[in-house]
C-alpha cells in the first residue's frame, strides 16, 4: 500500500491535484481555528464549501448565511456577536481520528479517466481515481488538506488511524423509500439524514450562493454554487424542481454545448462521482437545466458552468434530502 504522500504525488497529473492547489492553499497554511469554524458551519447547514482551514470568499459567504439565519449584522466576519451565537455549537471538535477499514477503502477506482466523452461512455463508471480522492470527498475536503492533517508516513490501509474534518452525521436513517445505492451514497458523503424541509430555494447570481428557506421564510441552509457563464447565463426567473435522478448517467449532447467540438458526437456517460453532474441531478422545469454535483468541488464558485447550478457533491446530495418535486426555485441576479 502506498504512503499518503505517494498517493497524492501519483495524482498530480489528474484534476484532483489541480483542484487541491487552489490559490488559498498556495498562499496560506491551514489554520485549525478556521477549520473548526468551517466544520461548525458545515454541520449547521451553512457550507463553506471545501473544508481547508483558510479564509476566503466561501467562508465569508457561509458566515453571512449563518448571520442572516440568526438576525445578526451581515459582516461576514467571526465578530463577537457571531461567536456568541455560535457558542452552543462550539464544543464540536474540528477533527476526528478514525480507524480505516476495508469497506471505506473499497473501490472501484479508475485512474486516469479519459477526457473524451466517447471514451468515457465505454467505461463502467466514472469512479473516484484513488482512495485519497474518495476519503477527501467523504470528509468535505481535499487530498492536500488530508496531507496537512496527517503525517506523510500515514498509510491508507485497514487499521490505520487518520485525522479527518469532523463532519460525521448525527443520523444515517435515510428515507427507506430511496434505493440502497442512493442511501449508501448519502452515507459515504457523510450527509446527515436529519435536514430541514425546503419550502423555497433561491439561487443568487451576485454572490454565488444557493439559499434554502423554510415555510416561515427563514433561511435554514446555504451552499456555495457555480451559476452559469457568459455563454450560458443563469436563466433568471421562477422554476420548480420536477424530480431527482440519483447517481445519474449523463446524456452528452454536443448541440447543447457552445464549446463542443464539431467532431463530438452524442454519448451516454456512466454514473459516478467524477461524472459531469456528480452524484445527483435535480431536474428543473426549465428544459435542459438542473441543480447538480461536480467532479471538482474545490472549483465551485470559481469557474463557470453551462448554465446549470453546480454544487460540491456532498452539498448537492444534502440539498436533495431537503427538496421534493414541486419545490419552487428562484434564480435571481
Amino acid at each position: 500500500m502506498r504512503l499518503l504522500s505517494l498517493i497524492l504525488a501519483a495524482s498530480v497529473v489528474v484534476p484532483v491535484a489541480a483542484s487541491a492547489q487552489t490559490p488559498a492553499s498556495r498562499t496560506a497554511r491551514l489554520d485549525r481555528d478556521l477549520l473548526k469554524m468551517q466544520v461548525v458551519l458545515d454541520r449547521l447547514g451553512f457550507s463553506p464549501g471545501v473544508l481547508d482551514g483558510r479564509p476566503g470568499m466561501s467562508l465569508t459567504a457561509a458566515i453571512k448565511g449563518f448571520q442572516e439565519s440568526r438576525g445578526l449584522p451581515l459582516t461576514g466576519k467571526p465578530d463577537a456577536v457571531t461567536m456568541q451565537a455560535l457558542r452552543p455549537y462550539w464544543g464540536t471538535e474540528a477533527t476526528k481520528t478514525l480507524t480505516l477499514n476495508a469497506r471505506v477503502l473499497a473501490g472501484p477506482y479508475l485512474n486516469p479517466i479519459p477526457k473524451g466523452e466517447d471514451e468515457q461512455a465505454k467505461l463502467p463508471g466514472l469512479y473516484y481515481r484513488s482512495p485519497m480522492e474518495k476519503l477527501a470527498e467523504m470528509f468535505h475536503t481535499t487530498p492536500a488538506v488530508l496531507m496537512e492533517l496527517n503525517s506523510p508516513q500515514t498509510m491508507l490501509r485497514p487499521g490505520s488511524e487518520v485525522v479527518f474534518p469532523n463532519v460525521l452525521p448525527s443520523s444515517r436513517a435515510y428515507d427507506p423509500e430511496r434505493t440502497d445505492e442512493w442511501r449508501a451514497t448519502l452515507s459515504s458523503l457523510n450527509v446527515d439524514a436529519v435536514q430541514p424541509e425546503a419550502a423555497k430555494v433561491v439561487v443568487d447570481k451576485s454572490d454565488k450562493v444557493l439559499r434554502v428557506y423554510d415555510k416561515a421564510d427563514k433561511l435554514v441552509a446555504q451552499f456555495q454554487v457555480t451559476t452559469g457563464s457568459k455563454h450560458d447565463p443563469l436563466p433568471i426567473g421562477n422554476w420548480t424542481i420536477k424530480g431527482a435522478d440519483y447517481n445519474p448517467k449523463f446524456h452528452f449532447n454536443p448541440d447543447l454545448f457552445w464549446d463542443a467540438s464539431k467532431d463530438d458526437t452524442k454519448a451516454m456517460l456512466p454514473p459516478g462521482p467524477n461524472g459531469p453532474v456528480g452524484v445527483v441531478w435535480l431536474d428543473l422545469s426549465k428544459d435542459h437545466y438542473g441543480i447538480h454535483g461536480t467532479p471538482e468541488p474545490a472549483l465551485i464558485g470559481r469557474t463557470e458552468s453551462h448554465g446549470c447550478v453546480r454544487l460540491a457533491n456532498w452539498n448537492a446530495a444534502r440539498l436533495s434530502v431537503m427538496v421534493k418535486p414541486g419545490t419552487p426555485v428562484v434564480f435571481q441576479e
